[in-house]
């Protein structure tokens, strides 16, 4: 929605650009300082200035002061005693210890056991790119973050059609579709709301919606598929046979552009539509009607998440929600799906190689997609007893003692590891097993930036200037790793004088100095992040010291991108245009555009052998073909709910707001449940009951919820948390209630939005007690 919000009368304060950072999109908003120290979020509005939200934001970026002002703030580094509490220690302390627990590790037993988890949470991505210096000097190989728990399965279907990442162009497309995803809650893309409100209003566009939930955006929909829960699979292959059966493909596209349609079009054929309609719980007529829409359409913008990317047949649901893009030739073209540019790619150097998915972890050989360890299985490689098992983790803006499947495995796994060092800025569920918690300065109060950034055809970034200097006794990230390197004597025997004086002269000049340097030493690459900081940083703008990073970003994406970077404005001949670039970056507190792109421009990042579309997969095609006999989920008496352990509300969001207080509404976190359900079990609105799954149980308030269809209940994710330590959780942390063998078979995704549950009344379970 957009927010024209008023300055009080007589107020002089300062309104200073930065984003939120609560989902993916980070719009830009401004701030206003006040409070008796100066340091409180006074007000926060939209900034107009952001070149992709332009203002707009939604209600939960005014709440931004509960992160940056909670009590939650840690402002000394601390070490674990014996008995397992807790002192201050002073930096040079934490750091020298710090080092030598880590290089202990790996003189023990090998660099390749110690993990790496997280580097930045939703808006703070900039600090996490140095963290790679302290791995090369490390040796650690294995890393993960929250992607592997969402988008790896996509990431590596993405890999093997057309080795890059693809977005749905949503703001222009004909027929929008939304698959297990609520933009209306989950934004993703500029101005969301906005965009669906103008889709919904015009005659001649439609949204599709498959999720069991009459959500906000399926309020909105032309086509809702309000199937049953955990058969988007199902769903997805009789849309793709219709198009198949009625002859509604674009066959001249599909011979110009793909191979491997011979392979896939006759298990779609044979695919019978009314018995998978009948599976999900649907009219055939609707799928019919549905698939025709899409198939007539003139573009087709498409957005998978995590409704189907933590459910059942995950990485197939991703394969077959391409292919109906792909069959109705709705690629590199206006509306349609697009490989955005990048400054740096989250997914990997730009692309998704085709051969860059073939790694394994050492203890469980779960596939490692986009060098991501699966989620799921780091507890199986720290607890199995194996001589390759992960010894020690550095965990960066992350909680994965939280935010992991099976919270009670996971706190014993991470128990059981020698070292544990938490670089964060609160002592979260996860520092409090660590055996050191590095506080860091808050994404308000340094250089910072994401790398979600995937629009068209005109893409932005944003390096956001601190609003505030750092809470005294923090340090930003890239000094914590930079004294992490240094203490390990990385850089030992480097004269880096030269390189710093160079910086000091011109851009050019450091340059050519620093291709110099890495020719000389190039033991030094891994290590770039560092030098860069120590060199390059300090003749940055005050403040900006982080961003040196960006500079050798710039130069690659220089390299890759030139045509976009020129319609964007910004030239220049060799390393010239990087530097430009790196400029542009730097000088723009609001974000600036740093790419214009061309519909063709897709069909150049494609990475596959001639350059064409890869529709035949054999492990998916298999997958495929056994829908026909699987047995359907459901139908175990034991367990007849589907939980959705995780859903985003208005007031829900990551993890990083700690303070309960910051939620307007629904501040416990009810599980919402349908009217029949809470008839059936004799439950009212506010009561209290008991939910169950195979992991665990947990007291939830009861919330009767239009959005749920029976048979299907939901807790909000973000929930569970202490405000400080020693406190009560808030709510329900739904990962004591997830399993972390309930996965996806080939990304090893955690099956979160399909939980087997049963809920029973407090007062029934009680009287059964009381009985017995």
């Amino acid at each position: 929605m957009q927010l024209d919000l008023q300055e009080r009368a007589g107020s002089t304060g300062e309104w200073k650009a930065t984003a939120c950072i609560l989902c993916e999109c980070n719009c830009g908003v401004e701030v206003r300082l006040g409070g008796a120290d100066g340091r409180s979020f006074e007000r926060i509005r939209g900034d107009k200035a952001h070149p992709a939200s332009q203002g707009y934001t939604c209600e939960k970026a005014l709440r931004l002061d509960h992160y940056q002002n909670g009590r939650h703030r840690l402002t000394a580094p601390i070490r674990r005693r014996r008995d397992g509490t807790y002192e201050p220690v002073a930096w040079d302390i934490a750091i020298a210890e710090v080092a030598a627990g880590f290089a202990r590790v790996r003189d023990t037993y090998g660099g390749s056991t110690i993990l790496y988890y997280g580097g930045g949470g939703q808006g703070n991505h900039l600090g996490g790119g140095y963290a790679s210096a302290t791995r090369a000097a490390l040796g650690s190989i294995y890393r993960s973050n929250a992607l592997a728990q969402e988008k790896t399965g996509e990431f590596w279907v993405n890999g093997k059609i057309l080795g890059a990442y693809v977005r749905g162009d949503i703001e222009h497309a004909e027929v929008a579709m939304f698959i297990g995803k609520n933009p209306w809650q989950s934004h993703s893309f500029p101005h969301a709301r906005t965009t669906l409100k103008e889709i919904a209003r015009d005659p001649n566009r439609s949204i599709v919606v498959l999720d069991p939930r009459r959500t906000e955006t399926a309020e909105l929909a032309d086509f809702h598929l309000a199937l049953r829960p955990g058969t988007d699979a199902w769903c997805l292959a009789a849309l793709g046979a219709v198009i198949v059966q009625e002859e509604l493909l674009d066959r001249r596209w599909l011979a110009e552009h793909t191979i491997g349609l011979a392979e896939i079009e006759p298990v779609l054929r044979a695919v019978d539509v009314d018995a998978y309609a009948a599976i999900c719980d649907l009219d055939p007529d609707l799928i019919r009607a549905t698939a025709r829409r899409i198939a007539s359409a003139s573009s087709v913008a498409m957005f998978e998440d995590l409704g189907v990317q933590m459910n059942l047949h995950s990485t197939l649901c991703s394969y077959l929600e391409k292919l109906l893009w792909l069959l109705t030739g709705n690629f590199g073209n206006p509306g349609g799906q697009y490989v955005p540019t990048s400054i740096v790619n989250l997914v990997g150097s730009g692309s998704v190689p085709r051969s860059s998915v073939g790694r394994r972890t050492p203890v469980a050989d779960a596939l490692i997609i986009s060098g991501l360890v699966p989620c799921n299985v780091i507890a199986e490689e720290i607890l199995t007893d194996h001589p390759d098992r992960y010894r020690a983790m550095l965990v960066e803006s992350a909680n994965p003692a939280h935010s992991l499947a099976d919270g009670p495995r996971m706190r014993e796994a991470l128990d059981a590891l020698e070292f544990v060092v938490v670089i964060d800025v609160a002592m979260t569920e996860t520092a409090q097993l660590a055996d050191y918690v590095l506080p860091a300065a808050s994404q308000f109060e340094k250089a910072e930036s994401t790398f979600f950034n995937f629009e068209f055809p005109h893409n932005y970034f944003h390096l956001r200037h601190p609003v505030l200097d750092p809470l005294p006794g923090t340090l930003p990230e890239p000094e914590i790793h930079a004294r992490i390197v240094e203490t390990l004597g990385a850089l030992d025997g480097v004269d880096l004088g030269p390189l710093a004086k160079a910086a000091k002269g011109s851009r050019a000049a450091f340059g050519a100095k620093f291709l110099e340097l890495m020719s000389e030493h190039p033991e030094l690459g891994p290590l770039a992040p560092v030098v860069l900081y120590r060199t390059l940083g300090p003749t940055l703008p005050a403040g900006l010291e982080s961003a040196a990073l960006l500079w050798g970003a710039a130069q690659q994406c220089a390299l890759q991108n030139r045509p976009s970077l020129e319609r964007a404005g910004i030239v220049g001949e060799g390393t010239a245009l990087g530097d430009a670039l790196f400029e542009a970056i730097i000088s723009s507190p609001s974000g600036v555009t740093f790419s214009v792109d061309d519909h063709a421009d897709s069909w150049q990042r494609v990475r596959t052998p001639g350059g064409q579309l890869h529709l035949a997969n054999d492990i998916l095609i298999e997958a495929l073909t056994a829908l026909a006999t699987e047995q359907p989920p459901g139908g175990d008496p034991e367990f007849p709910l589907v939980l959705t352990a995780g859903e985003r509300r208005s007031f829900t969001a990551n993890t990083i707001i700690r303070d309960p207080a910051w939620r307007k509404r629904d501040p416990n976190g009810a599980l919402r449940v349908s009217e029949a359900d809470a008839i059936g079990l004799q439950l009212s609105d506010g009561d209290t009951a008991l939910l169950t799954t195979r992991r665990g149980s947990a007291k939830v308030l009861i919330e009767i919820s239009p959005m749920m269809r029976p048979g299907h209940v939901a807790l909000p994710n973000g929930l569970g948390l202490t405000h400080t330590p020693g406190g009560d959780p808030v709510g329900v942390s739904p990962n004591e209630l997830t399993s972390s063998d309930h996965r996806d078979p080939i990304a090893g995704t955690p099956y979160h939005k399909h939980v087997p549950a049963r809920l029973e009344p407090i007062e029934r379970i009680t009287a059964r007690a009381e009985s017995a």
